[in-house]
């Protein structure tokens, strides 16, 4: 009862969302064409009630412009807020055109995210509740696993299907970075502590592109790319920083980041069809990389 509550919650949003704003009689008309109708138009107490619904469990607010008769998707304002809350509705809308597509599971290929259902909603929890988390940790540079780390968990991050939590480690006195897939043992202790006056997640990642951070002063970063990776750079920019400069045969792409191992990888796995223009620096370490590939085939010895 409550899964299929939710898909109603579900449906709403993501109508009302799509048109932008709706009157409750368009609604229910489109309600009567749904799998949850049963045929049946939408019963303006039932809409209220969903609607309060939506908002107690979901946080998002309906609100009814009475110059237009119409129901729209409020936000805050924010642009935090407001790309939060657009990924809940994509999450949600997709969510439930897959659940309610049983009949088409093989036709409908899904990317595997490690580790988020065991440890996500813990580590959430705890950042709710302002408590630090205890952890072991096995990194990719350790043989071994680290035990009995102590973080306070400031956010956490998706980043090329991997969930990751950033946070204060008490031992080494700093903010870290950890992947969910390499830990375990994950508990909420009974430590509490306070976020960071003027903390502002999302602007710790500002100036980098992907997971890793460093110390470096953002750069000018151009890239050169051809025609047909520029699409793919248009469409999904590297950065919100990102301007073009539109060629006959090419563009050219400029960013305000830091140069980080996240980027470089990036740039790399582009191949050929792009170039790295500046800073100097960059362009070596990527040339400097793309020698050690090729040496990887030339230079072995026939077996």
């Amino acid at each position: 009862m409550a899964k299929n509550l939710i898909a109603k919650y579900i449906w709403i949003v993501d109508t009302i969302e799509r048109h932008g704003s709706i009157t409750r009689e368009r609604l229910s008309e489109l309600w009567k064409k749904s799998e949850y109708s049963n045929g049946e138009p939408l019963p303006r107490r039932s809409f209220y009630n969903y609607r309060n619904g939506i908002a107690d469990t979901l946080g998002i607010d309906i609100e009814f412009n009475p110059s237009t008769y119409e129901y729209y998707i409020a936000n805050d304002g924010t642009d935090t807020a407001n790309k939060r809350q657009q990924w809940l509705l994509d999450s949600m809308s997709i969510s439930g055109m897959v659940s309610g597509s049983a009949d088409l599971s093989t036709r409908i290929l899904l990317e595997y995210v490690p580790s988020a259902r065991e440890f996500l909603p813990v580590i959430i929890d705890a950042m709710r509740q302002n408590h630090r988390i205890k952890f072991s940790y096995k990194s990719y540079q350790r043989a071994n696993p680290q035990s009995g780390i102590v973080i306070e968990p400031y956010f956490v991050k998706i980043f090329n299907q991997l969930w990751y939590v950033i946070g204060y480690n008490i031992s080494d006195k700093k903010i870290k970075t950890y992947s969910l897939d390499r830990m375990t043992k994950v508990n909420i202790t009974d430590e509490e502590f306070v976020m960071p006056e003027g903390f502002v997640p999302e602007d710790f990642f500002a100036d980098c592109y992907g997971i890793t951070i460093n110390q470096a002063e953002p750069k000018r970063i151009t890239i050169k790319a051809e025609p047909t990776q520029a699409k793919y750079l248009r469409a999904l920019p590297l950065h919100p920083s990102q301007q073009e400069e539109i060629h006959d045969n090419y563009s050219i792409f400029h960013y305000m980041m830091r140069n980080t191992y996240d980027l470089r990888e990036r740039l790399l796995s582009h191949g050929s069809s792009i170039e790295v223009i500046e800073p100097p620096e960059l362009k070596a370490q990527i040339v400097e990389e793309m020698k050690k590939a090729i040496s990887n085939y030339t230079n072995k010895k026939k077996t």
